[in-house]
């Protein structure tokens, strides 16, 4: 697991992971869980409108950790970091879990007809989690400055209640004007709005269930619906 970006989600990752391997009905003692290697990087959080490679670096340097220690895949903890996924690749051997392609199936299971996409910049403006035949609703770029400053003090831990607000606010402008689904595109905006009662789709419970399923299939268990 590629991780601390930021590591609050990290932590509800590791802990939503272990929650679903539970409910597979496939553990039934301490030694059927899985190693999980947890490389918590100190890596800048991706909040602006470009990626510099210089921010890149510590998150390639992670891979190739985790791509040294053999493992059988990897989960990149954070949604825009899946916007170079491809490149990522590239830069190890070991298969990534590729998230994007995770919340597109999600979409279309759930047969979804028109969300509103929350995150960075850079995944909204990037169209990280555009697809087609699928409507999909933005932020502004005010509102994309106010999100971004909303998940840079939400991960220091300032005024959490006051940051969940303002992405509160956002969404619900755009809920009344007709966006059915949310994708909730960062993990900090995962985190924040957990516990609104909205019809959304949590990245975070996306890569866990995509976890879970490749560890299935490694150890050939019969998938469950989590």
């Amino acid at each position: 697991m590629l991780g601390g970006i930021g590591p609050e989600a990290t932590n509800e990752f590791y802990g939503k992971l272990i929650d679903k391997l539970q409910k597979t009905g496939n553990v039934k003692s301490n030694t059927d869980f899985p190693q999980i290697i947890i490389n918590s990087i100190p890596a800048p959080e991706l909040v602006n409108d470009k990626i510099p490679r210089k921010d890149l670096e510590p998150y390639i340097k992670g891979l190739k950790e985790l791509d040294r220690m053999n493992v059988d895949f990897i989960v990149m903890v954070c949604n825009t970091i899946h916007l170079l996924y491809e490149s990522l690749q590239k830069e190890v051997k070991t298969q990534i879990i590729d998230l994007r392609e995770e919340v597109k199936n999600v979409l279309r299971q759930n047969k979804e007809s028109c969300v509103l996409i929350l995150g960075t910049p850079s995944i909204v403006k990037k169209d990280l989690y555009n697809f087609k035949g699928i409507k999909s609703c933005k932020p502004n770029n005010e509102e994309l400055k106010e999100i971004s400053k909303a998940i840079l003090k939400f991960n220091m831990g300032e005024e959490k209640e006051k940051q969940i607000r303002q992405v509160r606010t956002i969404s619900n402008k755009y809920i009344k004007q007709g966006a059915e689904t949310i994708i909730l595109g960062c993990t900090e905006l995962s985190l924040m709005l957990s516990k609104e009662k909205i019809n959304k789709i949590n990245t975070i419970d996306v890569l866990a269930e995509a976890t879970v399923r490749r560890f299935s299939r490694l150890n050939n268990t019969p998938p469950t619906t989590l």
